[in-house]
């Protein structure tokens, strides 16, 4: 697993978007093809249907931070602002009461509109364009570049989860790994840190993405930075990983040992022994 040189952001966001422009296609064609909308999911306690509304929904709020399609958030969201995984729950349980029965029946419809949609409503804006994501935060505002990665994100690993559940292929390429961990953990993993547990801790980690992106995270008494294409310095561990292994890891698709068993996952550094520590103290909402 090698080196990997410093990227450009204007063109990573381009691929990003071409990324996600072939992924819309290919999970509006999986929803219209699943076959039992009430069967489980790869996700516990959802339905494949459920999977569907949810991916839906997420679609529905980034498209919405430029169209105003829906601006209720007053009725969906916490009063005030909390832990991420409380504020995730709460929208969930909400998203999934957006569509009903009827609506199921044409959530691949949605996900064709509103994934054209929020690339026709972002085509030619800055990958640091401004997108209001109350659902994170009250005062909440991602870079598009990272919004779209994140788009990426819910598109790939819940097309996973739709597929396992209706049992359909899917698969999840390692450029397409690359760009959305590359896109959108920068900026997710300071937000997903589990402050209670990270009271009182100090620990840096180098982590290596094969073919990139490369993170210098370091997590101080509470609080995380992320940093891409920092220069060479001290760790207490390193980690290296490809990258489709590190996104299902990082999003509970994938136990660490399979990584693991398979080689595709190792540590290194000081202190090689703190590697399961970053799961435990960034959480996967």
């Amino acid at each position: 697993m090698g080196a990997v040189g410093r990227h450009d952001p204007l063109a990573e966001h381009d691929r990003t978007r071409a990324a996600l422009r072939a992924v819309v296609p290919r999970l509006a064609h999986l929803m219209r093809g699943v076959p039992d909308l009430g069967a489980p999911s790869g996700v516990p306690v959802w339905t494949v249907g459920d999977v569907g509304a949810h991916v839906c929904a997420a679609y529905l709020a980034y498209c919405s931070a430029f169209t105003g399609e829906f601006d209720d958030w007053g009725s969906v969201l916490p009063p005030d602002d909390g832990p991420l995984t409380e504020r995730i729950t709460a929208v969930n349980a909400k998203a999934l009461g957006l569509f009903g029965e009827d609506e199921r029946t044409r959530l691949g419809d949605f996900i064709a509109d509103h994934g054209e949609t929020f690339l026709r409503v972002t085509e030619g804006l800055a990958p640091q364009t401004p997108v209001a994501t109350p659902w994170y935060g009250q005062r909440m505002v991602l870079t598009l570049a990272a919004a779209t990665g994140l788009m990426l994100s819910e598109s790939l690993l819940h097309g996973l989860d739709i597929a396992r559940g209706a049992r359909l292929p899917w698969t999840i390429g390692p450029d397409e790994a690359r760009l959305v961990l590359g896109q959108s953990m920068p900026t997710m993993m300071p937000l997903a840190l589990d402050a209670t547990k990270a009271r009182g801790v100090s620990v840096s980690f180098d982590l290596a993405i094969e073919g990139g992106p490369r993170l210098a995270i370091d997590i101080r008494d509470g609080q995380a930075t992320v940093v891409r294409d920092a220069p060479p310095r001290s760790y207490d561990c390193r980690i290296t990983a490809a990258p489709t292994e590190f996104l299902l890891i990082s999003f509970r698709r994938m136990p660490i040992w399979q990584a693991i068993a398979r080689g595709r996952m190792r540590a290194g550094g000081r202190k090689p022994w703190r590697a399961p520590s970053l799961g435990r103290l960034i959480v996967s909402p």
